[in-house]
């Protein structure tokens, strides 16, 4: 599903194609896929334009030339954008489609419908009512520390739970556990401040990475862990190549942490 950098990717390529041109119609074809009455979001939308974007997590809010009327999109499993020319065929799953009045389109794929689009008035009202946390890219350290460290449970879920820190998905917290050398197991609250402070810097170094890398798992680094991770189902017979930690060698293991599939290096994340 979209992670945190896949939607800053589609932030920045809403941001360059769809600015600052008046709104014509938005046609839905599933209106089961709206937050907001379809006749509102009419009413609301039609002759404004969009203006600028704020994402925080995984959610993307574009706002528009009305202050109090911000578009909030959620990408859900398979979301994306796509902006067309009119004269040309509709993408296929671009089920809610913006048409500006110059005669191009900006398409919300919704493969799986799990996605969503809606009206808000207010970003941080909307955060605190869905109990999404600060985001991972924009979080100090000291929030950081404050917000691991009051809970008793186990790093992974911990940093998978989007009021702690949003945007961070299942492979991602584990790349970080990787680069910050932590043990997944390892209780929250008994996290040392040199353990928090590299565990800041690698969600950092993690985002910024997928991001630069525009989320091309396979133009990642040769020292990060996805690699281990995307070759482990692979059928071929080099796999076992990548099976092992690139930093000490040692073969990486797999096991399953708070639900969720969970690779680490036994030598190098230890317990403390």
């Amino acid at each position: 599903m979209p992670e945190l950098p896949e939607v800053e990717i589609r932030r920045h390529y809403l941001e360059t194609s769809s600015l600052h041109q008046p709104i014509a119609h938005i046609d839905v074809e599933d209106k089961k896929l709206l937050t907001t009455d379809y006749s509102t979001l009419l009413t609301t939308l039609v002759g404004r334009q969009f203006t600028g974007t704020r994402r925080v997590g995984k959610n993307l809010f574009v706002f528009t030339d009305t202050s109090d009327v911000i578009v909030h999109m959620h990408f859900g499993m398979t979301g994306d954008l796509e902006y067309y020319h009119s004269s040309i065929d509709r993408p296929r799953f671009a089920r809610i489609v913006f048409e500006f009045n110059n005669g191009f389109n900006l398409g919300f794929l919704c493969p799986r419908k799990f996605e969503r689009v809606g009206l808000v008035d207010d970003i941080d009202a909307f955060l605190r009512r869905k109990k999404i946390g600060p985001d991972g890219l924009t979080i100090s350290l000291e929030e950081l520390n404050e917000r691991v460290h009051r809970k008793k449970a186990l790093i992974k879920p911990v940093l998978l739970d989007q009021s702690i820190v949003a945007g961070l998905g299942n492979w991602i917290v584990d790349e970080v556990l990787f680069q910050a050398c932590i043990h997944p197991e390892q209780r929250a609250d008994t996290l040392t401040n040199r353990q928090m402070s590299q565990l800041h810097a690698a969600i950092h170094l993690v985002l910024k990475t997928a991001i630069r890398y525009e989320a091309t798992y396979r133009d990642f680094p040769n020292n990060f862990l996805i690699h281990v991770r995307e070759w482990d189902d692979s059928p071929y017979d080099d796999v076992e190549a990548h099976k092992f930690c690139p930093r000490c060698g040692t073969r990486i293991e797999r096991s399953v942490v708070g639900g969720r599939t969970t690779f680490f290096c036994p030598k190098e994340q230890l317990i403390w």
